[in-house]
């Protein structure tokens, strides 16, 4: 995005918005007087900080801190393995852990953030995995992976074994799937519509959108590229194909749609990851602008983050991200003494040296 476009465009609406809204602005990174140098936050002082640049890992050397491999090796004699994440695509945290779908080596990637390990889950036989995309963690015991190159969901136990799969292949190429208590969604590039199963007898209820709406350019998917839930059971897709995020109820009834094709503030030019908080806030990473822009409920912007090339914390070619609010105090130790973290935003990167990038959201203490 064009960072002078988007300085001129706050300088006008700001004053409009009133002190109750949070502040809208992200064109670059800085950090706040007097919470030292390698503190990095969004958006730039003067206003008010809301996001802070953590960590990142792109191996499981990095994962333990990069001065654990000269430590052991001094200790041991022995160099711990760098153990690479190749090129991750989709996440999903769960039991104190980041699990990344690395679709380089056809695997998941588990980075046990209380071990500071990193182990591999690559089931061989039925329920091997060819490109594994994205997955959702059942809560119940299940993995839930969307493999576009089985054109399969392929269903885990936690021990790796296969239980079912979704799908019928040359029919589908699913791309993302999420869980809410009792459905299954997948989302299908191949089929330009997200299915909706039961999940307990795993049967498909309906497709978003019908075959009646489907034709409706407000309610079309193009190409779904990823896809979420909120606490009210709204789904959220984003479609690469019409440079959007349609948003749907429950029982699939088109709500709105959010963003467009451009490259000014709110709109996308390559939309991927969507996910959305406990305040119904809407995270969209646009991989070809390499940023993260954040919606409120109603479509409106409310910042964004991470603009490539303008430091350390800059993304590339990101595509999801994630809410976690399980592991704040893991991270703890790279807060600003000064700011107070809510919940960590965590992005991947399918490129460069930050695999997994880290943010903390939050406000200034």
């Amino acid at each position: 995005m064009k960072t002078i476009e988007r300085r001129n465009f706050f300088k006008q609406i700001l004053p409009a918005l009133g002190a109750g809204i949070l502040l809208l602005a992200a064109g670059c990174v800085t950090a706040p007087k007097n919470t030292g140098p390698n503190y990095i936050f969004f958006p730039p002082a003067p206003d008010e900080p809301r996001m802070q640049y953590l960590a990142s890992f792109s191996s499981e050397r990095d994962l333990r801190g990069n001065s654990g491999g000269s430590f052991m090796k001094f200790i041991t004699g022995e160099q711990l393995p760098d153990n690479p994440i190749g090129k991750p695509y989709g996440a999903t945290v769960a039991n104190h852990g980041i699990y990344v779908c690395d679709e380089g080596i056809g695997a998941i990637l588990r980075l046990d953030l209380t071990t500071k390990k990193m182990s591999i889950i690559a089931p061989t036989g039925p329920a091997a995995f060819e490109v594994p995309l994205n997955m959702a963690w059942g809560g119940d015991g299940l993995i839930y992976v969307a493999d576009s190159g089985r054109e399969q969901v392929v269903i885990l136990n936690t021990n790796g074994e296969f239980v079912a799969t979704l799908g019928v292949k040359g029919m589908n190429q699913p791309r993302d799937v999420a869980l809410s208590v009792d459905r299954i969604y997948v989302g299908d590039s191949m089929t330009h519509n997200v299915h909706v199963y039961g999940r307990q007898d795993r049967k498909l209820l309906f497709d978003i959108p019908s075959a009646e709406n489907a034709s409706d350019p407000k309610q079309k998917l193009f190409q779904p590229a990823n896809i979420a839930l909120d606490a009210d059971g709204r789904l959220y897709v984003s479609d690469i194909g019409a440079d959007r995020i349609q948003v749907f109820d429950r029982d699939g009834k088109f709500i709105r749609t959010v963003g467009g094709y451009g490259d000014n503030v709110g709109e996308f030019v390559r939309p991927k990851g969507v996910a959305v908080d406990r305040q119904n806030w809407v995270y969209v990473v646009d991989a070809a602008e390499q940023v993260v822009q954040m919606f409120n409920q109603d479509g409106r912007l409310l910042m964004w983050f991470g603009e490539p090339k303008a430091s350390i914390v800059s993304l590339m070619l990101p595509s999801k991200v994630v809410i976690d609010y399980d592991d704040v105090d893991y991270f703890q130790k790279y807060v600003s003494p000064d700011f107070k973290v809510e919940h960590l935003i965590i992005v991947i990167n399918q490129l460069g040296p930050r695999k997994v990038s880290v943010f903390g959201y939050g406000h200034k203490k």
